[in-house]
């Protein structure tokens, strides 16, 4: 508390990934955000608040968007509304936009974003593009020499970011794929979500740039081999020809199960490039449930790089 209160950012657990969380009414902090992680200042971040109460403070809630929220808050869903024009947030969290995505999370943030009464900017804790961590190692390994403070909460349960959703004129748009299956919200709303029209899209929420995700190494998708001396990141116990030559091998879910595999994405993702592999191969993912999450962010993990 004592930290964020003097404006500075502190790396906290959450249940998607790990945060690099500041006060989002106070543009210094704010500032030391974008400045630890070298992140574009037209990227908005997400602010994370207490609970519904809290929320109503700083947006408009048109109907659907509430029955959401009441829905699946606390957890990995991220609506972006309207702002209030008397929102302490301020407009560089928002990236200049009219909007503001906001997030309730569960366990030791939502504590804390209690006891702060503040909302909290928490984008990734990592430098900005690369692999988003889900363990206090991982940041450390990151940004331990340019943050003061680093809370370790175990290994993130979710292991992938939030779901983000617009709804505009009644229907729910995605933004951004994530760690709230698809398949729930249209189960809730009766209707199907709208997926986003392909690249070129206004940058309204966290993980719409087409590079991101990224580790050191190159990223080759639906693998059917393995080169000798690459990294492979396989699914659902199947073996690939030229594995032995591999610099390692990790399965994301030997049974095939697609929650174990989006938390076990951006870890192993960290392991293989630790190798020192040049590239990192993946076999082929289902894109049907969190499968379309986790493809998300290996397509965008893959994309040519700045």
């Amino acid at each position: 508390m004592d930290v964020l209160g003097r404006g500075l950012p502190v790396a906290i657990p959450t249940e998607t990934v790990y945060g690099l969380a500041a006060d989002a009414t106070n543009p210094a902090a704010i500032a030391r955000i974008y400045e630890t992680k070298g992140r574009p200042r037209f990227n908005p971040l997400i602010a994370h608040v207490a609970d519904l109460a809290m929320a109503e403070r700083h947006a408009r809630f048109d109907p659907l968007s509430r029955r959401l929220a009441e829905a699946f808050w606390p957890g990995p869903l991220t609506l972006v509304l309207p702002g209030r024009p008397d929102s302490p947030i301020h407009s560089l969290a928002r990236a200049g936009l009219d909007t503001i995505g906001l997030r309730v999370p569960t366990g030791f943030a939502h504590r804390l974003i209690a006891a702060f009464d503040r909302p909290l900017a928490a984008p990734s804790a990592n430098t900005s593009g690369r692999i988003s961590p889900t363990t206090a190692a991982h940041v450390t390994a990151d940004l331990g020499d340019r943050i003061e403070l680093i809370l370790d909460g175990g290994p993130a349960g979710v292991g992938l970011e939030s779901t983000i959703l617009k709804v505009v004129d009644g229907t729910v748009h995605l933004l951004r794929p994530g760690g709230l299956n698809i398949s729930e919200i249209e189960a809730l709303t009766g209707s199907p979500v709208i997926r986003p029209k392909g690249a070129g899209a206004t940058i309204e929420a966290p993980g719409m740039l087409a590079s991101h995700y990224a580790p050191e190494a190159g990223v080759r998708l639906n693998a059917t081999e393995v080169r000798p001396g690459e990294a492979l990141i396989r699914f659902g116990g199947r073996a690939l020809p030229g594995e032995a030559k591999a610099s390692i091998v990790l399965d994301l879910s030997p049974s095939g199960d697609l929650r174990e595999a989006a938390a076990n994405l951006f870890g192993f993702m960290q392991q293989a490039d630790a190798t020192g592999a040049g590239s990192i191969a993946f076999s082929s993912i289902p894109a049907t449930g969190l499968g379309e999450a986790i493809n998300d962010r290996l397509e965008r993990a893959a994309a040519p790089r700045n």
